[in-house]
């Protein structure tokens, strides 16, 4: 759970009883369960808005589907799983200049 072991929690256990006291923990454990709650709620209805305001196509949109990482992970796999259209070796291919003829220029490339 949130990548916390037994040992860390342990130690968050200790400081909390000793920062808030042991009669005050309950009370600060359903503090933050509540505010937990409450942010799973606005995670909820922010991802609820934006599913009704893009429409149906976006029906199945999930928060983490926004976070960049995963839009480039989940694209670079897509194109690392295309299979190539033409080999490499005739893709790789280049043919000669004639003597006298002007090599290729991409003005938009440089």
């Amino acid at each position: 759970m949130f990548g916390i072991g037994l040992a860390e929690a342990a130690v968050i256990a200790l400081v909390a009883v000793l920062v808030f006291g042991p009669e005050k923990i309950p009370e600060v454990a359903r503090q933050a369960g509540q505010m937990l709650r409450k942010l799973r709620q606005l995670a909820n209805s922010a991802r609820d808005d934006l599913r009704t305001e893009l429409g149906p196509e976006y029906a199945d949109l999930e928060l983490r589907d926004l976070d960049p990482r995963a839009i480039v992970r989940k694209h670079v796999i897509d194109a690392m799983n295309e299979p190539d259209e033409a080999p490499r070796a005739t893709r790789m291919r280049a043919r000669a200049l004639v003597p006298g003829e002007v090599p290729p220029y991409d003005v938009e490339a440089t």
